[in-house]
């Protein structure tokens, strides 16, 4: 899928649309990769002009993940923050690992099932420190403004989803860390015993990717081949024009 705005203009889910969303309150921009309940490994294309959310191939082959009992595929909508970039450059030092390279991800526990494409704004709750395969992948958890827990489950402690959606944690770090076994792949590891962190640790860790996000946009960074190709950030060197963008989905599906 290519994405467009209001405006029908075609754009980049990674590069313009907002992270924040405008309110009184810190709340984000999700970009729902793949809907709750379902197996197809839809993502971000982050290496190709625009950016498109398309399903993930691997050896010539579409990927799925396995469904991990008792579950059917991921188990919360499933997406990432615009305008954050997990820098592989960039050693963490809580993690002592590098980033995964691509938009920081988000696990939405609201009842709703998503879209793929759809933009939610979400409350951050907490943030859990995935390491897959050496790398830094932190996983945000959050929940749709919009959802009838969210003015019940209070982001200050990640306790309040325990109240409200008991086993959903525990679930979570489990999936996690069992996911890539059907693949023939060891189980994930986490920093802090997988252990969740609050809304304030999450906030700070999604300020600092949209830093190197930033760095990224602006040629401050070595983006290796990620595409920064752009239409609404105007600073940035990267930025076509809307017939540039235009062209770039014709040549797609021509």
């Amino acid at each position: 899928y290519f994405s467009e705005n209001a405006d029908g203009k075609y754009i980049s889910p990674f590069h313009d649309i907002p992270l924040f969303a405008g309110s009184k309150e810190v709340l984000f921009n999700m970009i729902v990769e793949v809907p709750r309940w379902t197996n197809a490994k839809m993502e971000i294309a982050t290496e190709e002009p625009l950016n498109p959310i398309k399903q993930d191939i691997k050896k010539g082959k579409l990927r799925y993940v396995a469904n991990i009992f008792p579950h059917k595929g991921y188990i919360w909508n499933y997406g990432a923050l615009p305008q954050t970039w997990e820098d592989p450059n960039h050693t963490d030092k809580i993690t002592g690992c590098c980033g995964d390279n691509d938009p920081i991800d988000v696990c939405e526990i609201g009842s709703k099932i998503r879209s793929s494409g759809e933009i939610v704004q979400v409350k951050v709750l907490g943030v859990l420190a995935l390491l897959d395969e050496g790398e830094t992948d932190w996983k945000i958890i959050a929940i749709s403004v919009d959802d009838p827990d969210a003015q019940k489950i209070h982001g200050k402690g990640i306790d309040d989803v325990r109240k409200h959606k008991p086993g959903y944690l525990e679930a979570t770090v489990d999936w996690f860390r069992l996911y890539k076994v059907p693949d023939g792949k060891p189980e994930n590891q986490f920093a802090f015993n997988g252990e969740f962190k609050d809304k304030d640790f999450a906030v700070e860790i999604i300020k600092s990717t949209h830093e190197y996000w930033k760095a990224l946009l602006h040629k401050k960074a070595d983006g290796g081949t990620i595409n920064r190709t752009n239409v609404l950030m105007s600073g940035s060197p990267f930025c076509c024009s809307e017939g540039d963008a235009r062209a770039i989905v014709q040549s797609v599906r021509i």
